[in-house]
């Protein structure tokens, strides 16, 4: 069987998320979109798939490859633009096959598998309820690496989380992951990989970003906080917070007030060697970077 899958180009009530990537391509949950559509097809009984992607098509291939690791042949064509599910039909008819798990042998990447009712890229509200949908289905069987610690809750490796911080269901926390002490994350937060929650941070019906530094005592409420930018998802307003101590990209830490940053990590050693010890994991490898 054969498929044909459309990535996203243009969806101007998100178009944030697509700015240091795809929309395909974006970090969900740990995985882009493109790689959970991938292992559906796989055990869906799918063996060939032709992705079109109009934007950073050497993205989208880096991440697919030949499609080997799902034991999947995968090719990647550049489109000028998205093309509709008719233009598909018209330009691939010959490269589609019958009997797929998709309609007409072709899907959009603006959702996640099996969960069309649930649009992922028409608002931020509809992409963090989409996300909360399918936190307990992103644990893929071709997935390592993260484990449910208890009901609800699913924390992946490398993550330091502090004896005294709480996780409240449903709750995810990525890889390489560090929690302060006295911090209270959920209920329905999520922390993607790479990311420094400092402490006494209250975090709630929240998305932390992919290596975003949240700064001690932040309270994030319906937010969606992705290095410098906070996002209310509930009003699909945002900003631009410009106190690096408080929100920020770590990779850009070192070219942000290089003295104060070498105060707060002189605190946080005082407070916390652990984290001081990730912190610095996280400066050299974004220096060698």
């Amino acid at each position: 069987m054969k498929v044909v899958l459309v990535c996203p180009w243009e969806r101007h009530n998100v178009q944030f998320l697509a700015e240091g990537a795809s929309f395909a391509g974006v970090p969900l949950l740990g995985q882009s979109l493109l790689e959970y559509w991938m292992s559906d097809l796989a055990m869906s009984g799918v063996k060939q798939v032709l992705i079109l992607a109009d934007t950073r098509p050497d993205d989208i291939q880096a991440i697919v490859g030949r499609g080997e690791r799902w034991g999947l042949s995968v090719a990647v064509t550049t489109e000028s633009r998205e093309l509709t599910t008719a233009q598909v039909l018209l330009k691939y008819d010959k490269e589609l096959t019958s009997n797929t798990p998709l309609k007409n042998g072709i899907a959009v990447l603006d959702h996640f598998p099996s969960m069309p009712e649930l649009p992922l890229f028409t608002s931020y509200a509809d992409f963090y309820k989409a996300l909360l949908a399918w936190m307990p289905r992103a644990m893929t069987p071709d997935r390592v690496g993260v484990r449910e610690v208890s009901p609800g809750i699913w924390v992946g490796l490398h993550s330091q989380i502090a004896p005294n911080a709480e996780l409240r269901a449903p709750c995810w926390i990525g890889r390489n992951v560090v929690v302060g002490t006295q911090s209270v994350l959920g209920p329905g937060t999520i922390v993607e990989d790479g990311s420094f929650v400092e402490t006494a941070c209250e975090i709630a019906h929240s998305l932390v970003g992919p290596n975003t530094f949240v700064g001690s005592f932040a309270a994030l409420k319906s937010s969606v906080a992705w290095g410098s930018t906070l996002i209310n998802w509930e009003t699909n307003s945002a900003t631009k917070v410009p106190d690096p101590f408080l929100l920020c990209e770590l990779r850009q830490r070192r070219q942000l007030h290089p003295a104060g940053l070498l105060d707060r990590l002189s605190d946080l050693y005082a407070r916390n060697r652990e984290d001081l010890q990730v912190a610095w994991k996280h400066l050299l490898l974004k220096k060698e970077g």
